[in-house]
């Protein structure tokens, strides 16, 4: 598995360094919430994963004891089904709130270079990937939504989110970027239409939807060249994701909010 989703490709248009701004206080909070990665990660709540070398890892978990790493590959049903069982297991009968499927692998490959074995490798991780995941987990989701009776959808509800990039919309196109990189922008196209696919099927469950580009970020895909600090693009998803409700199951947003055309 590759590096995190959350950037877009060296290349981008360069753009001012956006400023951050603090979270503002009160909305809703997810209450317990699980992100699958290629490697375990952490979350302030309960076990959510991002992509961090293991030293790091133990070191967030020793100083926060809610941390629970769990490994998980999206790409390994068996794998996915034993993070399955031990998330239930630490959740101790409760249903899981929020699910974020972040793994992803990035590809440049042009008309002439791209070859079958990449594509599908790409759509793999990209895309079978997180429908495996939320397959799996959703006895979880849908035992959260339950609990949470007739409450409005919401991250604190029962959710899905799926980091998505806008280098994977039809209408922008090269609008955003001019590099075509076949694998990876379709395989982010199709994971937009999954997320659509899941907010209209499981909305009369009670779980909410919700894909989001978390901005091109200084990240090992991003590179030092993207305007935007991991620090900045994740103050800005919480902040988006603490105001989704039944308005926003089925959009595409950025990471400060703002609507993104499929």
């Amino acid at each position: 598995m590759g590096a995190s989703s959350s950037s877009s490709p060296p290349g981008s248009p360069a753009t001012s360094r956006p400023a951050c701004s603090p979270l503002q206080e009160g909305g809703a909070e997810p209450r317990a919430s699980w992100q699958p990665h290629a490697k375990p990660g952490l979350d302030s709540k309960s076990g959510a994963q991002c992509w961090l070398p293991g030293k790091a890892l133990q070191e967030l978990a020793a100083k926060y004891p809610p941390v629970r790493l769990i490994q998980l590959d999206a790409v390994s049903l068996a794998s996915v089904r034993a993070a399955v069982k031990e998330v239930e297991s630490q959740l101790n009968g409760r249903g899981l709130n929020l699910l974020i499927n972040n793994a992803a692998v990035n590809s440049y490959a042009t008309l002439q270079s791209v070859q079958p074995e990449e594509m599908i490798s790409v759509f793999t991780t990209n895309v079978v990937g997180p429908i495996q995941v939320a397959k799996e987990f959703l006895p979880l989701l849908k035992r959260a939504a339950e609990e949470a009776g007739k409450e409005e959808l919401s991250c604190s509800k029962a959710a899905i989110i799926n980091m998505s990039t806008k280098v994977g919309s039809i209408e922008l196109c090269f609008n955003v970027l001019e590099i075509p990189m076949y694998p990876y922008r379709a395989s982010k196209a199709a994971l937009n239409m999954v997320t659509r696919c899941l907010a209209a099927e499981l909305k009369d469950a009670g779980i909410l939807c919700t894909a989001i580009h978390p901005g091109w970020v200084k990240t090992d895909m991003g590179t030092e060249k993207a305007p935007l600090t991991v620090e900045c693009s994740v103050k800005g998803i919480l902040s988006v994701l603490a105001g989704l409700s039944q308005a926003t199951t089925g959009v595409f947003l950025d990471w400060e909010g703002k609507s993104l055309p499929w």
